[in-house]
């Protein structure tokens, strides 16, 4: 079980001076956690209630919210198929029950060499593109058992690796704002107007 190691801590603390509240940044570095061991770990929830002054209690309550967080270990690619309504009636089932073929699993487990964990999944909001299915929360679209078999043997020989980057990865570049444009994070308690970029009430009004 990790904590953070010390370049994401240091990175970590970057992102929590975005916030004007410490805890504001909770999900970013839930993310940050899951990028570096592929899921979250329970340490990391500890270390990351002591870096925002929160409970692990309160982090775990956070992370369990939402699906895109694993809890324990995942392969490196999380294969998602839409099982909802335009994807069903396309033929979601079928390319569930291919999957589980191919890949020698059933959905909810982890292939043994790690390589693939297979899921089903709720709407992911392509309905004109059923049937689809996310790879480590990248699209594919109108997908066919065949696309499917091909899209396995890619991401097993590494061909897609410069696509699709193993699970946890949210980006591959990280979000850096120089200090000369940084807005500043002003705890809500010290704010005594509106925000700069609304309209005066008589303007609003013209």
């Amino acid at each position: 079980m990790a904590r953070l190691n010390e370049a994401n801590v240091v990175y970590a603390k970057e992102i929590i001076g975005r916030y004007p509240m410490a805890r504001s940044a909770t999900i970013p570095l839930l993310h940050l956690a899951q990028q570096q061991d592929g899921y979250v770990t329970n340490d990391a929830i500890k270390h990351i209630a002591e870096l925002v002054g929160a409970t692990s209690a309160e982090v775990l309550g956070t992370a369990t919210f939402y699906e895109m967080f694993k809890f324990e270990p995942v392969g490196k690619f999380v294969v998602n198929i839409c099982g909802t309504m335009s994807c069903a009636l396309l033929g979601a089932d079928e390319l569930m029950h291919h999957a589980e073929q191919k890949l020698g699993i059933k959905a909810g487990s982890t292939t043994p060499d790690g390589m693939f964990t297979l899921e089903h999944a709720e709407c992911q909001a392509a309905c004109t593109e059923a049937p689809c299915l996310q790879i480590n929360y990248r699209y594919r679209y109108r997908v066919t058992p065949g696309d499917l078999d091909k899209l396995f043997d890619d991401l097993s020989s590494g061909r897609l690796d410069g696509e699709i980057p193993p699970h946890g990865t949210v980006a591959r570049v990280r979000q850096h704002i120089p200090s000369e444009r940084a807005v500043g994070a002003v705890a809500p308690d010290l704010v005594s107007g509106a925000p700069v970029w609304m309209p005066a009430p008589a303007e609003a009004q013209k």
